[in-house]
């Protein structure tokens, strides 16, 4: 068990202490379980008045808030951001894997940095480069000719095909499948013939890609997802798609081929995104958001209809097959005032 004093913690997080900075912390909570000893954070000042009930030994919060706390805290302006960093100086998460197991299969060509960790029963196949303190948990798969740049982590079971790139630092969560075949097929008098898929994965660095995931390559250029994006679990990124730096895909999301999204995007959990078109920089799309056509313009966009109880919905679903009829309607009774007016 790691222990920390409070001090300690208050200098890494360049925060503002106030009382004991010998305080030992072993741990982080929520407000409503954390115990003495634990350190925990108030990021929502509809919240404060859980204060009264909370048994943490710290809180972090902003300094308008420490009028509702009589014990030791640590003052930031953002105390969310300061949980994140907290969580991370606190993590007690396993390594995937370490040093190299007897049961891995390593092909002779393949280049292996320094510190490189290889879990039991990992396949890994010629011309792959590993770089400097890469970790490759159980039972992963890294295809020929692969390069994977230094400190990336690969839990178990992640599956990287042939001559694809990972940049450094990138963090990839089990049964992920990276650069398998996109979905690429030509009809021919009603058979489909396949088209193999000749492109890569190129992804990179500070990336981080949740469980179950599958990323598929090009089917001529590449698919590329850029530096800091972070993609929840079992999302399906189609071939030749391009995902701008810093873009945020959550759980759930289906993107059809060819696909451009920008930069600092937030796509919403369940959403859904056509092909053959781009997103510019700067757009949010709320949850289970179906995106037809392409956006130009920053800002936030919804579709869909709220939940309601079965019987209202059923009249508005109703009244939307009725739309157009509704519509030619409407522009008859228009012409018709405009010609008595006139």
């Amino acid at each position: 068990m790691f222990a920390f004093r409070l001090e300690q913690l208050a200098k890494q997080l360049n925060a503002k202490l106030y009382g004991d900075g010998g305080l030992i912390i072993t741990g982080i909570a929520s407000m409503k379980s954390a115990k003495s000893g634990q350190i925990t954070f108030l990021s929502d000042k509809k919240l404060q008045n859980n204060l009264l009930e909370c048994k943490a030994s710290v809180v972090v919060m902003t300094e308008e808030c420490l009028q509702y706390w009589n014990g030791a805290a640590l003052i930031v302006k953002n105390p969310y951001l300061a949980y994140a960093k907290l969580a991370q100086i606190l993590d007690t998460t396993p390594t995937p894997a370490k040093d190299i197991a007897p049961t891995a299969v390593i092909d002779s060509t393949v280049q292996l940095g320094s510190n490189i960790s290889i879990g039991a029963n990992a396949v890994i196949e010629s011309g792959v480069v590993l770089g400097d303190n890469c970790i490759i948990g159980a039972g992963c798969f890294i295809g020929k000719n692969t390069t994977i740049g230094a400190g990336t982590k690969l839990w178990a079971n992640v599956s990287v095909y042939h001559n694809c790139v990972i940049g450094e630092n990138c963090l990839v969560q089990s049964s992920t499948v990276i650069g398998a075949d996109g979905f690429g097929y030509a009809n021919d008098k009603g058979k489909w013939i396949k088209i193999p898929q000749l492109g890569r994965v190129i992804i990179g660095n500070n990336v981080e890609i949740g469980a179950s995931t599958t990323i598929d390559r090009g089917a001529l250029d590449d698919t590329v997802i850029g530096n800091g994006v972070i993609i929840d679990n079992q999302c399906q990124i189609a071939h030749n798609d391009i995902i701008g730096d810093h873009t945020a895909v959550a759980g759930g999301v289906i993107m059809a081929g060819s696909l451009t999204i920008g930069r600092h995007c937030l796509i919403g959990g369940a959403s859904v995104i056509n092909g053959h078109m781009e997103i510019c920089d700067q757009v949010t799309v709320t949850g289970m958001g179906m995106v037809m056509r392409p956006i130009t313009e920053p800002g936030v966009y919804s579709s869909g209809i709220p939940l309601q109880k079965n019987k209202a919905w059923r009249k508005t679903a109703s009244l939307v097959l009725h739309i157009n009829e509704m519509h030619k309607r409407l522009k008859a009774l228009e012409k018709k005032l405009l010609n008595v007016s006139t």
